[in-house]
């Protein structure tokens, strides 16, 4: 091999990804000029009439942060950390927003803020809590709803992040944030991903602890990078351990996923067929995604995949959000979008009585739709697909 004409080849491989770095980097510079970092999490106590308030329960790899208002930072700790904290939705806020503060604590009659902030002891404790808090849920309604964060996401944004979503969704469960060391910075995609990797043990264990919690069901949504995370945890657990972890785990939604297609296929395969199908938002105009796909040599991430049916063919059911409206420059957190109409898209799910991918087979009408589906239940433009069939395409 000739060494000059390598050296050359990997300094035009470098040069290619520094520049796609940074374009993206310019290109989401102003949406991130005020992103929240040191103290984004100072306490108001100002009273708002008609704003709503959500208590989350957080495990994380984080390292912790002795700074007030702050709590963890982008670091990785040298052991799991719990915590919980109370987010206050403000009465004025849009479905899919996170309205942030311009200064600090925040107004909470039109912003996002934090009403108490306290870590949990230990395991122990946080277990308790958890029961305490499942207990007070009717019964039939006891669920824990578990939010595992992506790539460049700093602690306090995974937290408001996923306010909105429990806010939105009217989800009546037990709201718990798995949040790993990201360092909140574009640049730092290889550490993110390292990080997620350190964090697949404590993810394993987080999800066999809930699941021997009194919880009825456990929903689990990921997003980004997360879903790199959930699924190589999955992969690395041996098939008796995967089985305690699953037992009680109704729902798996993983949204834009940061993984390259044909590991995806791999993993899948590996799993085998879920008891019901995943969950899987994509989206083929998510720019992130396409970041991801020049570092990663070119190959399809799955949130962006150009090919629906083959997903479904996989054995999932695909919400396909390309045609919707997204409320941030990266059109990378448009799954936060669906929150709101979340109970509309499991009345789809009910009414076409999928419990899985096999009962699609002989439900479909003529026009590819499940019964009246149509436009009838989902009001933006989203389409879901599971095969053989589209179940529904809603707005327009």
């Amino acid at each position: 091999m000739d060494v000059s004409n390598f050296e050359a080849t990997s300094c035009l491989r470098t040069r290619f990804l520094q520049g796609t770095l940074l374009l993206f980097v310019l290109a989401t510079v102003a949406a991130c000029a005020g992103r929240p970092s040191v103290g984004a999490l100072e306490v108001s106590v100002a009273p708002a009439e008609g704003a709503k308030t959500h208590d989350i329960m957080v495990v994380t790899t984080r390292q912790r942060d002795g700074q007030p208002g702050t709590f963890f930072n982008g670091e990785r700790g040298s052991e799991v950390s719990y915590a919980e904290a109370s987010v206050s939705v403000p009465p004025t806020h849009e479905p899919g927003q996170v309205e942030w503060p311009t200064s600090l604590p925040g107004n909470p009659n039109k912003d996002f803020v934090t009403r108490s902030a306290a870590y949990v002891p230990d395991k122990a404790a946080f277990s308790r809590d958890i029961n305490r808090r499942l207990a007070q849920l009717p019964k039939g309604k006891r669920d824990i709803f578990v939010f595992i964060h992506g790539y460049n996401t700093r602690f306090p944004e995974a937290l408001y992040r996923f306010a909105q979503i429990v806010n939105d969704s009217e989800m009546e469960a037990v709201p718990v944030l798995f949040t790993w060391a990201s360092r909140g910075k574009v640049q730092d995609y290889v550490y993110d991903l390292n990080s997620a990797a350190v964090a697949r043990q404590a993810l394993a264990d987080t999800v066999l602890q809930l699941s021997e919690t009194n919880a009825e069901n456990i929903t689990i949504l990921a997003h980004s990078m997360g879903n790199w995370l959930l699924m190589e945890t999955a992969i690395q657990a041996a098939p008796d351990k995967r089985r305690k972890m699953s037992r009680k785990i109704r729902e798996i939604i993983l949204a834009a996923p940061d993984i390259d297609i044909d590991l995806f296929k791999s993993q899948l395969k590996k799993l085998g067929p879920p008891p019901t199908p995943y969950l899987v938002i994509v989206s083929k105009d998510d720019r992130a995604l396409r970041l991801s796909r020049a570092i990663a040599g070119g190959k399809e991430r799955v949130g962006a995949y150009s090919n629906d049916q083959e997903l479904a063919e996989l054995g999932a059911v695909v919400v396909d959000v390309t045609e919707l409206d997204s409320l941030d420059s990266s059109h990378h957190s448009k799954f936060a979008q669906l929150a709101e109409v979340s109970p509309e898209i499991r009345k789809t799910l009910g009414q076409s009585g999928l419990t899985s991918v096999a009962d699609m087979s002989g439900v479909a009408r003529a026009d590819g739709t499940v019964g009246g589906l149509i436009g009838e239940t989902l009001s933006l433009p989203v389409r879901i697909i599971a095969a053989p069939v589209t179940l529904a395409t809603g707005g327009g």
